[in-house]
């Protein structure tokens, strides 16, 4: 099975568990609304990545971990669209939840998710617990504060944001929790892959400040000028065009360099490599120029 398959799948698992009788209905489908239809799901694919280099392929405590990944990235986009964000009405090409539901439901769809990114795996580490605290504190960290998700997007309620933790607790936290959550899925060491998650979220984000100033929403599927329109702190304010765009190269090159020596590391590089090419494509640079 492909690992779109397996993340699908796994996905799918997590998410009936909210279909179950008594969940109010908005609820229930808001839900899944914001996790279907599929985003890139770099991050899970990334987890899914990690454990077959480790040695470990088809294994549901992996392919949960790899969803759990996915479901905390999915609430942190849904609290990210409310009016009091970004006020965003468009994500992956069709309205956000609080535009399709309402800002009630949106907030707690973005609860929901959280909590669910940690239900999922406890059902599958119930009977193999092997590793399951240090994967729980790692999808913590990654969540909360003072160094996750919570934390970088409370950056953007104060007057300074300073823009090396915004980018790695915004952004940053939730790619080391793939790559380590891919290890310690496996059962093997997560220290080796640590750096690797860091690069790759620092790349993403620097990414994501270039396409919001030069790709169209059509290309997005969010709005497109965001960053500049609400003040946010973005590598094209620091560095210019041309120097997020070597910044961005260069956090490639280091993610690649990065890759402990294991037997599937040929693949993981071309699947970094691709994906740099999804964020920033050839017309999109050739735009920015």
């Amino acid at each position: 099975m492909d690992s779109t398959s397996v993340i699908e799948q796994a996905l799918e698992t997590a998410v009936q568990s909210c279909d179950a009788l008594g969940c109010p209905p908005k609820l229930a489908a808001a839900i899944r609304y914001a996790v279907f239809p599929a985003g890139a799901r770099i991050r899970p694919r990334l987890t899914l990545a990690v454990a077959a280099c480790s040695g470990v392929v088809d294994s549901p405590r992996v392919a949960a971990t790899a969803a759990s990944v996915e479901l905390l990235h999915c609430a942190s986009l849904v609290h990210d669209d409310l009016p009091c964000f970004d006020n965003a009405d468009l994500r992956r090409h069709r309205p956000s939840v609080h535009k399709a539901f309402d800002e009630r439901i949106a907030l707690l769809v973005g609860d929901a998710l959280i909590v669910l990114a940690f239900q999922n795996v406890a059902r599958v580490f119930a009977d193999h617990p092997h590793n399951f605290p240090a994967l729980v504190l790692a999808l913590g960290r990654a969540a909360g504060a003072p160094s996750g998700l919570v934390a970088g997007q409370a950056w953007e309620c104060e007057s300074g944001t300073p823009l090396e933790e915004y980018r790695r607790q915004k952004t940053g936290a939730l790619f080391v929790a793939a790559t380590v959550g891919g290890a310690l899925s496996a059962g093997v060491d997560a220290v080796p892959w640590r750096a690797l998650g860091e690069s790759l979220g620092e790349a993403y984000q620097v990414a994501d400040d270039v396409r919001d100033a030069f790709a169209e929403t059509s290309e997005l599927g969010k709005p497109a000028g965001r960053d500049e329109l609400l003040g946010r702190p973005t590598a094209l304010v620091e560095l210019g065009v041309a120097g997020a765009v070597q910044r961005f190269q260069s956090l490639i090159q280091q993610a690649i360099d990065s890759i402990p020596p294991c037997r599937g590391a040929e693949f993981l590089r071309d699947l970094i490599e691709l994906e740099s090419q999804r964020l920033l494509p050839a017309h999109l640079l050739h735009r920015a120029a």
